[in-house]
């Protein structure tokens, strides 16, 4: 006894969610692939920092000092800049101590120039969100550069990387997992599809020979 045909409202509903899930597939793999190449170059130019990407330095904020401009998580893009290049105003990234590797991003405030003398540039600088001036100049062997742009949040996503690389495999697993789970459910909620498809190739192999 032949079996009911299943609705063809069904049929096509099926086909249309497997028709999204592979695009959201699709989409999903490239984007991964585009993060892995993107944070590996990121990985490289953390590595030292005296190495630049294009003139770029990158850097992740940690405090609140720049807000509302900048908030903890921002990557900030820095470009190597000459100290005759900077101006007030200017957000700059620099080294505050030299017994320290942190690194600041701070608005100049002042522009110092033949610091007493010297023949030195100093830039006077402040956090957007401090009451005060910081409390100390930073002379211009100090500066890294300016900032172009930021990316908000993206930050903190690095460094999760950085620090918590060892969840990122089993995460990795656990995608590949669900998506092969899905590819299957819709296998077996239209397992008809695949039949059809090789019936309709067959015929359309028989009609073609038959006409030559």
């Amino acid at each position: 006894m032949r079996e009911a045909a299943k609705p063809e409202s069904d049929e096509k509903q099926t086909s249309k969610g497997q028709r999204i899930f592979s695009v959201v597939r699709s989409v999903f793999v490239y984007l991964f692939a585009i993060l892995i190449v993107l944070f590996a170059v990121l990985f490289a130019a953390d590595r030292s920092p005296t190495k630049s990407l294009f003139g770029y330095r990158y850097y992740v904020v940690l405090t609140p000092s720049m807000e509302p401009e900048l908030s903890p998580g921002d990557m900030v893009f820095v470009k190597l800049t000459n100290a005759a290049d900077i101006r007030v105003n200017d957000v700059i990234t620099f080294n505050p101590s030299s017994g320290s590797d942190a690194y600041l991003t701070h608005r100049v405030t002042e522009k110092l120039e033949n610091y007493q003398g010297s023949g030195v540039t100093c830039f006077r600088t402040k956090g957007d969100a401090n009451d005060s001036e910081d409390s100390f100049l930073i002379d211009e062997s100090r500066v890294v550069g300016k900032v172009k742009f930021h990316i908000p949040k993206i930050g903190t996503v690095l460094r999760f990387i950085q620090l918590r690389w060892y969840f990122i495999v089993p995460l990795i697993i656990l995608l590949v997992v669900f998506f092969e789970l899905m590819k299957y459910y819709f296998k077996l909620k239209n397992p008809d599809s695949d039949e059809d498809s090789g019936e309709h190739n067959e015929e359309n192999k028989k009609e073609e020979t038959a006409e030559t």
